[in-house]
């Protein structure tokens, strides 16, 4: 079907209305044949009038734009429309998402098809038309059902379609960036003969492997990102396979990866302190291997989505380690009759948990500026903190100390899992002995219900022993709790006058 003259013109004011701006994003300017100029699409992008759409239903809420289900009336079909909030002057996301889409895309690829864009006359925002996946998302699917999806059977299927299309992504020299089970979409087939169609979507966050992100913004879900990503690395084929892991895990449990804990920085220290979810225990061996080396915190130890594929293609095709998969099938049956295992049986949700993609550049900023800094520790460490200035505090006021931290205390509501602290202090005079037991006042009056506090000291000073001050800190974090999971120092360096001091305790 060819274009009518109102829609070339529409075509031709798109094209013109991104040539102020297409520069910082394609070359050459014309934003029509920079996009398709690498390939011949199969099914090119066209221009769709959006009278042609009709009973658009919103569905979600993404991270850059809005979801609406719609009946595409001159072909009777049920596609996808996905508007770009505040896309009048052509987005930049909006780009990303019409580039990657067009680059990514092959036919048995699985990758969603775009079948073009269009506009909303009332808000002007532009709005890409995409196939609707009647299966709805991987989370969803495994909620309803997940007894039912075996290991010998379902599980690696779906795993082996989902590396296809992530292998389809990574030849063509992208990165997802956002790669999480709400990003993975099953297409119901309508033929008895043809097997359901398990697809990779919202490749808006998709950037070529070596493009680097003009803003440094960061967006995604944070139990599916890489750790290197919150020390401040750029997202990257390997970033990709650590939420590959993830989705592995999921598949396993029916459970969105750390479910019960609130999404905030606590839960990134424990990431980057190599904390990863439980493996469940019907898991087969081969299985958890490949999918710890997928979530290594080293991403050079991370497979490429290649040789993922090609191991999950001999577990299916061959029959290899065929004994522990059948064996696994057995230990899962078992597992979902006594309540080990399955989604409803898992813990609650918690409240602070975040499962949509969201903007993460602040906190990735704050935390990957001190990470480096960062020391762990225990009570067989503490002797390194002697490495630093021997000269650290000479006077500090004790009364001032204790009052403050006696109002911090005091201020603690029982729901907090963690709290902050900071102290700017410049007094003349404070000894070891009155500061260990400050700290100790401090450390009974926290209730057993807190599973972190965290205390910052600032100070002013001239001198003061390592000696005392690791003997300061020794007593402070083993009067908390009797079973310590992590402590963190963190030491910064203001000037010759004086230190800032960091401490963090996190307990079970």
């Amino acid at each position: 079907m060819t274009c009518d003259n109102s829609d070339y013109l529409k075509s031709v004011e798109f094209d013109n209305i991104v040539k102020g701006i297409i520069d910082k994003y394609f070359v050459p300017s014309s934003i029509l044949g920079t996009i398709f100029k690498e390939k011949k699409q199969v099914k090119p992008f066209k221009w769709l009038p959006y009278s042609q759409f009709k009973d658009v239903k919103e569905i979600t809420k993404g991270g850059y734009g809005i979801i609406y289900k719609a009946t595409w009336s001159n072909r009777n079909e049920t596609v996808i429309l996905k508007r770009f909030e505040n896309s009048k002057n052509i987005g930049k996301y909006f780009l990303n998402e019409l580039e990657s889409c067009n680059h990514c895309f092959k036919e048995y690829g699985h990758i969603i098809e775009t079948y073009g864009f269009t506009k909303d006359p009332k808000l002007e925002d532009y709005i890409l038309v995409m196939e609707y996946a009647t299966g709805g998302d991987l989370h969803k699917y495994l909620q309803k059902n997940f007894t039912n999806i075996t290991w010998n059977k379902e599980k690696l299927y779906i795993l082996y379609q989902i590396s296809e299309g992530l292998e389809t992504i990574h030849e063509k020299k992208f990165v997802h960036r956002d790669f999480h089970s709400g990003n993975i979409v099953l297409f119901k087939s309508n033929k008895s003969n043809n097997c359901d169609e398990w697809k990779i979507g919202d490749l808006g966050l998709s950037r070529a492997v070596n493009s680097k992100s003009s803003n440094h913004e960061i967006c995604g879900v944070i139990p599916y990102i890489a750790p290197e990503i919150f020390k401040g690395s750029e997202f990257s084929k390997e970033a990709d396979i650590y939420s590959f892991g993830m989705i592995m895990w999921e598949l396993t449990t029916g459970c969105i990866p750390f479910v019960n804990v609130k999404h905030d920085k606590l839960l990134v220290y424990k990431i980057l302190h190599g904390e990863r979810p439980k493996i469940t225990e019907d898991t087969p061996e081969c299985y958890a291997n490949l999918m710890k080396s997928c979530w290594d915190s080293d991403p050079k130890k991370r497979p490429s989505i290649k040789d993922i594929r090609i191991t999950l293609g001999d577990w299916m095709y061959t029959n290899k380690n065929k004994a522990e998969f059948k064996q696994a099938e057995v230990k899962r049956k078992k597992s979902i009759e006594s309540k080990k295992i399955r989604p409803e049986f898992a813990e609650k949700r918690h409240s602070g948990g975040n499962y949509t993609s969201r903007s993460l550049s602040a906190l990735i900023s704050k935390i990957s500026s001190f990470y480096p800094l960062t020391i762990s520790f225990n009570s067989s460490h503490i002797s390194k903190l002697e490495s630093y200035n021997t000269d650290i505090i000479k006077s500090l006021s004790s009364q001032n100390l204790n009052f403050a931290i006696q109002k911090f205390s005091t201020s603690l509501n029982s729901s907090y899992i963690s709290e902050e602290l900071e102290f700017d202090i410049n007094t003349e005079s404070l000894t070891s002995q009155d500061l260990n037991s400050t700290i100790r006042n401090y450390s009974t009056t926290l209730d057993s219900n807190y599973i972190s506090a965290e205390l910052e000291f600032d100070i002013n000073t001239k001198s003061f022993l390592s000696q005392n001050l690791s003997c300061t800190n020794q007593n402070f974090s083993t009067s908390l709790k009797k079973r310590r999971n992590e402590e963190l120092l963190n030491v910064e360096n203001y000037d010759n006058s004086g230190k800032r001091i960091k401490t963090s305790f996190n307990y079970l």
